[in-house]
């Protein structure tokens, strides 16, 4: 079996590029414990978690890389990737069904993104600028996701870079660091005395909190349980505890939006349907502080896969193909099988017309799950949320001296009709995914409006970057911010585009559809769905085992690079 694209297993199978059906391989067997379609982060961990709980599983994808959703792609191909031209669906009705008692159900996809709106001339070669499909996106040095691909063995295939630069917050005009620890809050030399005091007292509040849970969860003890925050305010909305606790309104927004990594307008005149419990938000905090000085070649919460986020899915497909996983990219699913009495699917039609059977079928979040009572309509069953991203590359770190940095944009800081975080990601060459002297730059917010959610991005990037003189020239457009005398980066390329976040309502268990990229930060949810999804299935297996991860022989390296 030829190896597939990106894989170095001899488990993999790659599908050819053809379209006749005499292209793609013939599969054996022909019967799995479980299928996957689509290799995104979701379907990747899936493969990963059945494979070590010793399942069989067959894992093919309809692209010639790994990632789908999740993928990080060259910027040459953004365009087609974001826009794919309209092709007739594959149709399964030239082979029959292998039983009388099954029926054939074809497959939709869904288009996932929508009003892209591209400006600027991409530099040459493009095919050196890697763009994140799922941006901006970090990884918490504390978070899960950090953690199963320790106990995978997945974290042998990536490597990581810190986001040295920390973060910075955009208010009233200025970009301000993030005073995120007591050493930061020390160093700050932009805050007042009093505002050093506050936040200081604030922060001993909530470690105190964080350690006496800590202690109580703990078997060797119950904690000092006049350390804790009381109930009461624990159910509050976060941002009326910080009010009692006496925090300004620029410290309030440094703890929702660059700490507690609130989205929606905490602080506004309306009430908010999305407002964070202090609950909620001292978890984040304590996840944060935690993540700081996990790793010790990492600087600051955060870290970064190099040459993309897209890494992460090819390192669990990696570690489920150890494991047995067989993978056959270029291979879409046309449709899936269905037992007309039972009333459950058992398998899928693969574009080459073989029939695989299974007891699970696990399909990516771009396909629509055909109900199991009546035909496909086509129609959406609910009103999707989206995400409006960016994706820029500029002259300049818009930090002296720093290579990736995050910034934040609070609710109402770009206008007034604000009423969502904007987040900015940048990233250096450093990290592999764009030419030296030139960063990338993602940005995302979460809109239910088009029009406000690309009108925030645009915003957010006007008050960074300058724009690119009309013969493409850079330097002598270069202008200085007001507040600070400093040269904006030149805006050289942008890319902005909405992506729906739709999750099918899964039908029983047989077939699943996984989570979209969604409009966070970091992968906790995204994880958290993906758990529960296994749970359903395996209900007696555990969720990657440490001891099912490969024994190497540095094992007890630094993960971070």
């Amino acid at each position: 079996m030829a190896e597939a694209a990106a894989h170095s297993s001899n488990s993999a199978v790659d599908g050819g590029g053809g379209s006749v059906q005499n292209d793609y391989p013939t599969i054996d067997p022909s019967s799995f414990d479980v299928v996957l379609c689509g290799t995104g982060l979701p379907e990747s961990v899936l493969a990963a978690a059945c494979a070590a709980a010793g399942k069989t599983v067959l894992h093919v994808d309809p692209s010639p890389f790994y990632g789908s959703l999740y993928s990080s792609i060259p910027l040459s191909s953004l365009a087609s990737f974001l826009s794919p031209e309209a092709s007739p669906p594959t149709s399964s009705a030239a082979a029959a069904a292998s039983d009388s008692r099954t029926v054939v159900v074809d497959l939709h996809r869904r288009s996932v993104y929508s009003d892209v709106e591209t400006s600027g001339a991409a530099p040459e070669p493009a095919r050196r600028f890697t763009i994140d499909l799922v941006g901006p996106r970090v990884l918490y040095c504390a978070d899960e996701a950090v953690d199963l691909l320790l106990r995978s063995g997945g974290s042998h295939h990536v490597e990581f870079k810190s986001v040295e630069g920390g973060s910075l917050l955009y208010w009233e005009g200025c970009l301000y660091p993030v005073p995120d620890s007591r050493q930061a809050i020390f160093k700050d030399t932009t805050l007042k005395l009093k505002e050093k005091n506050i936040l200081f007292r604030f922060f001993k509040l909530v470690q105190a909190h964080i350690a006496a849970a800590s202690a109580s969860a703990d078997e060797t003890g119950e904690g000092d349980a006049s350390a804790k925050i009381p109930e009461e305010d624990l159910d509050l909305p976060f941002v009326e505890f910080l009010k009692k606790q006496g925090l300004p309104p620029k410290m309030r927004a440094v703890v929702l939006y660059a700490i507690a990594m609130a989205d929606y307008d905490q602080d506004g005149a309306d009430p908010c349907g999305k407002l964070i419990t202090t609950r909620e938000g001292i978890q984040t905090i304590a996840l944060y502080s935690s993540s700081i000085g996990r790793f010790a070649n990492a600087e600051g919460a955060f870290i970064y896969p190099m040459y993309g986020h897209g890494e992460l899915p090819q390192a669990f497909c990696r570690c489920a193909a150890v494991k047995g996983a067989l993978y056959v990219l270029r291979m879409p699913v046309a449709a899936v099988l269905m037992d007309e009495e039972k009333k459950h699917f058992v398998g899928a039609r693969l574009a080459s017309g073989q029939d695989i059977l299974c007891q699970q079928l696990i399909i990516d979040p771009s396909y629509k799950i055909p109900t199991l009572d009546v035909p496909f309509d086509g129609s959406e069953s609910h009103f999707p949320r989206k995400v409006a991203r960016g994706v820029c590359i500029i002259s300049k770190s818009v930090k002296q001296g720093s290579s990736n940095v995050l910034v934040i944009f609070p609710p109402k800081s770009l206008e007034e009709q604000q009423v969502t975080a904007v987040r900015l990601l940048q990233l250096s060459s450093n990290l592999t995914v764009c030419l030296p002297g030139m960063f990338m730059s993602y940005l995302s917010t979460p809109c239910t409006d088009v029009s406000a959610g690309k009108q925030c991005i645009k915003k957010a990037i006007d008050a960074l970057f300058s724009p690119q003189a009309s013969d493409g020239s850079e330097g002598h457009l270069e202008t200085a911010s007001e507040s600070t005398g400093d040269v904006k980066p030149t805006l050289i390329w942008s890319c902005v585009y909405v992506q729906d976040i739709t999750q099918e309502k899964n039908q029983g268990t047989s077939l699943l559809s996984c989570p979209m990229p969604d409009e966070y930060l970091d992968y906790r949810n995204v994880l958290g769905s993906t758990k529960k999804l296994f749970a359903s299935i395996y209900p007696d297996e555990e969720f990657l085992p440490k001891k099912s991860a490969p024994v190497y022989a540095d094992d007890d390296s630094d993960f971070a690079e």
